[in-house]
């Protein structure tokens, strides 16, 4: 028994008669006394009729190698098994990866409770705000952060918080897999705040009072990433009148630019002992007047300017690898360490995002859009034609790659992570979105609603799945907004612009219908679990749903 060597791990098999050299011993047909021309035997009897002691030999020859052909193939069947079972391990620490999407999923779970904070006014907010930490799922409820276990549904623990409970960084359920190391809570009332540190395991850290004067000195405190606590304000001398054209009207409509302002200072403070880890200032620059209109209350200190125009306004959202800060003329990404990227770019005018390599991307898209690729020390490494896409969820051997579209009209391009082209090739017009990378194909997606399988070596459209129109849409437009992955199935949610989501699994290389369930009317009767919606999370290899009133288990 040997491998062959191009069937990989298939085995051949050499079945040899022992006794082929025994003359009492005859086998029919097998050339050694039997078969048409064959002398008859000794005792007369035809040709390749065996005595019964020779038959009985026969069966205990082939008996131990049918064992050992069952044996071997029931091996066979295993290994495959633990080529499985190795894959879907594999898949708890792929961005987006689930263990097996392959068939319908089913409720596997549920766990009934207000996702969102308690007020301490009795203003509650309910929403799908979700963490990834270590290998549970956390959400807010009431003043309690609550962790589950992604497979089961199980409460693994329970952090108690005090009044008035803020947390972070958090992200929403749908819009992104909000992953962090560790989470930093503030609670109490304003002039007696405090700070704690959750980690993974639902340990609390001692609190720490956090001094009203340093609210007075650095700004109002925020939650911010890796265990620290943000502070930030506007510094330096007011700003002078606005230039004659500057402004906005009472339907919200702005014209001219705003040439002065004041900088922001953002500090990291450590949420345990209150040591600053950094500080750094945003310059301001001189801004579009629409850049400076009113936030809608997502201001850092969290107030609600009665003006259109308000150029002491900014904000921030906090995530655990980036924070992004904007508002008028500022807007810029610090990094955890205090690196602040962007500041190239006219504030409105593009943006920064953290790459999965560690690096960062810098867009702007006013005139030619252009991305500037920029590694982990912020240092520039490469410039490319267009928007760059990264996959939402990657899986197989192959490099992590880029795809660039929207600078080149009707192509799409791809590059290594510091920028060097690989391939150009002229794609269909509307390519929006990298949607998964697996094994050796790219899954892209297209507007109005098409999905594409890319060769991920050459460019080659390999093949392409229309969901522009399905049955039972009610705007005949499907988007995808999330991808999640086994390694060999594409699991999209698809929407449509009434609001309902479906489920939609694709086979990565062929890009055949593996199981669907499209968006359907019941998906609007306000029963969240009616059928799936857009609040997925993958969590170890498992898909949970969040919503403002629970979550659950996909499987």
């Amino acid at each position: 028994m040997a491998r062959d060597p191009d069937q990989g791990g298939a085995f051949v098999f050499d079945l040899v008669d022992d006794g082929a050299d025994d003359p009492q011993v005859s086998f029919a047909g097998s050339g050694a006394g039997g078969g048409p021309g064959a002398e008859p035997e000794p005792d007369g009897r035809p040709a390749g009729d065996a005595p019964l002691r020779d038959r009985e030999r026969y069966l205990r020859v082939l008996g131990p190698v049918a064992a050992v052909l069952a044996v071997v193939l029931g091996t066979g069947l295993a290994v495959e098994g633990v080529r499985d079972g190795a894959r879907m391990e594999r898949m708890r620490d792929v961005p987006g990866g689930v263990a097996d999407v392959s068939r319908p999923l089913d409720e596997a779970w549920t766990w009934d409770g207000p996702v969102g904070w308690a007020g301490a006014t009795g203003d509650d907010v309910w929403g799908t705000e979700a963490v990834v930490l270590g290998d549970r799922l956390v959400v807010p409820s009431g003043n309690e952060l609550v962790a589950l276990d992604p497979a089961s549904g199980d409460v693994a623990w329970t952090a108690r918080l005090g009044a008035d409970p803020e947390c972070g960084p958090l992200g929403s359920a749908g819009w992104g897999a909000a992953v962090a190391r560790r989470l930093v809570c503030l609670t109490g009332d304003a002039a007696d705040r405090v700070a704690v540190v959750v980690g993974p395991d639902g340990t609390v850290s001692a609190e720490r009072v956090l001094d009203p004067a340093d609210t007075e000195r650095y700004g109002r405190p925020r939650p911010g990433p890796d265990g620290t606590v943000l502070r930030a304000q506007r510094v330096g001398p007011a700003p002078g009148p606005l230039p004659d054209g500057a402004g906005c009207d009472d339907m919200g409509e702005c014209t001219g630019t705003v040439e002065e302002g004041r900088d922001v200072v953002l500090r990291a403070e450590d949420a345990v002992t209150g040591d600053e880890r950094w500080s750094v200032t945003i310059p301001f620059r001189a801004t579009r007047a629409d850049q400076c209109a009113n936030w809608g209350g997502d201001s850092w200190d969290g107030t609600v300017s009665n003006g259109l125009l308000n150029v002491e306004d900014f904000g921030a959202q906090v995530q655990d690898q980036l924070v992004q800060v904007y508002g008028c003329g500022v807007q810029s990404a610090v990094t955890p360490d205090g690196l602040v990227l962007g500041t190239r770019m006219e504030p409105g005018s593009g943006g920064v995002e953290r790459l999965r390599s560690g690096g960062y991307a810098e867009y702007t898209f006013e005139g030619d859009l252009r991305t500037v690729l920029l590694d982990a020390d912020g240092e520039r490494v490469g410039e490319v034609e267009g928007y760059v896409l990264e996959p939402l969820t990657v899986t197989g051997p192959e490099a992590p790659t880029l795809m660039s579209a929207g600078g080149l009209g009707t192509r799409l391009a791809s590059y290594a992570l510091d920028g060097t082209p690989r391939w150009d090739v002229p794609a269909r017009e509307g390519v929006q979105q990298f949607l998964a990378q697996v094994e050796g194909t790219a899954v892209m997606l297209a507007v109005p609603g098409s999905v594409l399988g890319v060769d991920l070596a050459t460019g080659a459209e390999r093949w392409t799945w229309d969901g522009g129109d399905p049955e039972g849409s009610s705007t005949g437009t499907l988007f995808v907004s999330r991808a999640f992955t086994d390694g060999r199935s594409v699991l999209l949610v698809v929407e449509d612009g009434s609001g309902a989501a479906g489920l939609t699994a694709l086979d990565a290389e062929t890009g055949e219908v593996v199981w669907e369930r499209p968006p359907a009317a019941e998906d609007l009767t306000g029963d969240v679990w009616s059928g799936p919606v857009s609040g997925l999370l993958a969590v170890d290899g498992n898909l949970v749903e969040v919503v403002s009133s629970g979550a659950r288990g996909l499987g």
